[in-house]
């Protein structure tokens, strides 16, 4: 069928959008009529070529919309269902098995390099094939490929626009705090970075009442809605030049647990002066590929003398099928106000979107076909 996508031609190149055939949905496929996709800094790293994608290549990987067509032998959703879109996971490695999709052994395979499973792509022009299925998606488009494990039902109550956005960046800052952490009660957290991810973890922590909750931004609008979404303290780090001593001057002790959403290398190196004896160090922020080290072997011995423990992220260790739900819950219950850090933009706009979230005039963006 044609459908119209954002496609990206070359390695940093525009988005432009472009009529591409997208193939019918196969065995365990579905096939969703976008609604919305939120914009995650993950599309503009795989946009600049810094995954193993080939161009041209349509990107997206938080959509959300009405099932138009199933394949054979989907049983999960059926056509006109609302549902959010996911990441990809194979369902039958040890993983999977364990109810841990994020960690899948096939999870770049699956969501990474812009094909199926079985190695064909489902979009082309007259010009040959597009890469899609990112993430197992590709939803910066009218329409998308996805499959059976990939999509959650949206129901009635949440907006479906947004809802896609749960699938990425906001059930990973929100997970990181949740599920991957598990910060208790009257915990206390520094979350480095007030974008989408980290904002998420605020709402996160409220929800586990922790008790000191910080969050590092310089840019005030940021620092502003992170402390109206129940953070305790906000820090300029362009007005500290000491992090750890800042940091310290709110929690004397250290702080419980840490959440870096940045990738600032500078900011990493910084963690294990701030945290509390047996601290927590999550991290899903993905440094510069120039940054090789991170101190760490000094970062190591503190690890050892502390008592640290040194946790990677993925997707906020979610199981969609039951995190998810549990997001649009609490969102339902007026407990999970993720709708606060959405501006949307048409799809055609796609461009300034990108542009205005780098110069943080918008938390999350959504794109709207």
């Amino acid at each position: 069928m044609k459908i119209t996508a954002a496609v990206t031609r070359a390695p940093c190149a525009p988005f432009v959008l472009e009529e591409v055939e997208l193939d019918p949905p196969g065995a365990g496929e579905v096939l969703v009529r976008i609604v919305g996709a939120g914009l995650c800094h993950t599309d503009l790293v795989a946009a600049e070529g810094l995954l193993p994608i080939t161009m041209p290549a349509v990107f997206g990987h938080e959509g959300a919309g009405v099932v138009e067509r199933v394949g054979a032998g989907v049983t999960k959703v059926k056509p006109g269902d609302n549902v959010a879109i996911t990441f990809a996971s194979c369902g039958h490695c040890p993983q999977c098995d364990r109810h841990a999709p994020a960690y899948c052994h096939a999870m770049a395979a699956l969501n990474f390099v812009g094909q199926r499973g079985d190695g064909s792509r489902s979009m082309r022009d007259g010009k040959g094939e597009i890469s899609g299925n990112f993430f197992g998606q590709s939803s910066f488009a009218t329409h998308a490929l996805t499959t059976e494990r990939n999509v959650v039902k949206v129901p009635d109550g949440v907006p479906l626009e947004i809802a896609g956005t749960l699938g990425c960046g906001i059930q990973t800052g929100a997970g990181a705090i949740m599920r991957s952490m598990a910060c208790h009660e009257n915990a206390s957290l520094v979350v480095l970075g007030g974008g989408a991810v980290g904002l998420s973890a605020v709402m996160g922590a409220v929800l586990q009442k922790c008790g000191t909750i910080i969050v590092v931004e310089p840019n005030a609008n940021r620092r502003d809605l992170a402390l109206s979404l129940g953070a305790t303290h906000a820090i300029d780090p362009s007005q500290s030049a000491d992090l750890a001593a800042a940091v310290r001057a709110i929690a004397p002790h250290g702080v419980d647990f840490a959440l870096d959403t940045s990738g600032i290398p500078a900011v990493i190196e910084a963690v294990p002066k701030l945290l509390a004896p047996r601290g927590t160090f999550g991290f899903v922020g993905v440094p510069p590929a120039h940054a090789t080290n991170l101190g760490l072997p000094g970062t190591l011995r503190e690890a050892m003398r502390g008592g640290f423990t040194y946790r990677g992220i993925i997707e906020g260790d979610s199981d969609p099928d039951v995190f998810i739900p549990q997001l649009m819950s609490l969102y339902l219950a007026g407990r999970f106000p993720f709708d606060r850090l959405v501006k949307t933009y048409p799809l055609a706009e796609i461009n300034r979107a990108v542009a205005e979230q780098k110069q943080g005039l918008c938390v999350k963006p959504v794109l709207l076909p």
